[in-house]
């Protein structure tokens, strides 16, 4: 090859390099502001009830009715994610179950590159009960860091228009009641 032709593809390699690192968005961090992102609303309306939503249309996670939100992004095909479901349902029993949690820590799941039904289809065969929301073209994937799954972000949802990342790691839960606990003293929930 000649020496022009390994210049250029070294620009064209460095160029591509720097366009990726540009545009690609960051995972959340704790103490960030949770990146904004518009969710479809579910369908049923249990679960809209659930986070305090009505209608039909699209939802922002500052509009749950709740102090606090548990982020689960999934997918159908993870295997990481269909172990996990059983703790997640579990977590979700235990919030539901529990007069310091209820109503005031929410959980919802998004399913990265997920269509309405294949989330349909996870939620059934894992018997999920919390809101599971498509994200069939990676939009919300790609506006929190692209992560791997399962990924958990725990926000803090004060009234403001931000809310605060409290929580941000991949990994399935083993220990739900720990999590909780930690969720619950970071969150400060009253």
């Amino acid at each position: 090859m000649s020496k022009k032709i390994v210049a250029a593809l070294a620009i064209v390699f460095l160029v591509c390099l720097f366009s990726v690192s540009v545009f690609a968005q960051k995972t959340p961090q704790v103490g960030d502001n949770l990146p904004e992102m518009e969710l479809l609303k579910p369908a049923d309306k249990a679960l809209l009830k659930y986070l305090g939503l009505s209608g039909n249309g699209y939802f922002k996670i500052n509009q749950i009715k709740t102090q606090a939100v548990i982020i689960q992004i999934f997918s159908m095909y993870c295997p990481y994610c269909q172990a996990d479901a059983p703790n997640i349902n579990r977590l979700y029993a235990l919030i539901e179950s529990d007069s310091r949690t209820k109503d005031k820590i929410k959980v919802i799941g998004i399913g990265a590159g997920n269509t309405q039904f294949e989330v349909n289809t996870y939620k059934k065969k894992y018997k999920v009960e919390f809101p599971l929301i498509p994200d069939a073209d990676f939009k919300i994937h790609q506006i929190v860091g692209e992560v791997r799954t399962p990924y958990f972000i725990v926000a803090k949802l004060d009234g403001s228009e931000q809310p605060k990342v409290l929580y941000s790691k991949l990994g399935a839960h083993e220990d739900v009641k720990a999590f909780l606990e930690q969720v619950v003293k970071t969150t400060g929930v009253k």
